[in-house]
């Protein structure tokens, strides 16, 4: 029978920038080998592997779409190529796969069936944020998207401030782009003045704005970051 195929994880670069920036040639050379991908997004997908410099024609590879709409049941069909033995290539639009985006259900599906599952080094912008925003990085959670509906967002917040000043964790947290100025001010206005607040927006881009300050140090700050994507930290100045 023969070996069943390996899942590359394979991250792709969070900003608009050269490939080289953040996507190693280790990486590069896993990606020409592959014709079949896993991809969120096909046009986004296409996108980068003409930039990674893939050497097949984009013709003829296979992709197969994951997303919200994609159904459970059809997951098996995803990982056909694997029993086969071919190598595939899950793929981040952004980032690395997983982390605040999807592929765990995939994932999860490889091992159940003894694939062995290769995760790949890129960038990550909530790794990215928490390294350098000089908050606890022993000690963190990532909550993802905040609820919609502000007084749910409000209750959130209230109970993410409250993890870190009893654990000394670290709360990390994203918003779609534009509501970036709506989360800002619901966490000047629901946080306490001696709440570390951090902003990392743009990571990787000439453009990156990277800042820690407490609550009552960012109200005195004019700031807009609609349309950035930004990952957001709460933290407290305790010893670790």
């Amino acid at each position: 029978m023969k070996d069943k195929g390996l899942l590359y994880l394979l991250p792709s670069p969070i900003g608009d920038l050269p490939i080289a920036n953040s996507i190693s040639a280790f990486n590069l050379d896993i990606i020409s080998s592959l014709d079949e991908f896993i991809v969120e997004d096909l046009r986004t997908a296409r996108r980068f592997l003409i930039k990674a410099g893939i050497s097949k024609s984009i013709d003829e590879l296979n992709f197969h779409l994951l997303n919200e709409h994609t159904p459970q049941e059809s997951l098996g069909e995803h990982l056909e190529p694997l029993l086969k033995g071919k190598n595939m290539g899950l793929l981040s639009d952004a980032g690395c796969p997983v982390i605040a985006d999807p592929g765990a259900s995939v994932i999860k599906m490889a091992h159940a069936k003894g694939i062995k599952v290769v995760p790949l080094i890129g960038p990550s912008s909530v790794l990215l944020a928490l390294m350098a925003s000089g908050l606890n990085g022993q000690s963190f959670t990532f909550h993802g998207y905040l609820p919609k509906q502000a007084p749910e967002r409000i209750k959130k917040l209230r109970q993410i401030e409250t993890a870190s000043l009893k654990e000394g964790s670290t709360q990390v947290f994203i918003e779609t782009p534009y509501r970036n100025d709506s989360i800002i001010k619901d966490v000047l206005s629901t946080c306490g003045n001696e709440t570390l607040f951090s902003i990392a927006a743009d990571i990787t881009l000439p453009s990156e704005y990277i800042r820690t300050m407490l609550v009552a140090e960012w109200k005195k700050e004019k700031i807009s970051l609609n349309d950035h994507p930004a990952v957001f930290l709460i933290g407290n100045d305790i010893k670790r």
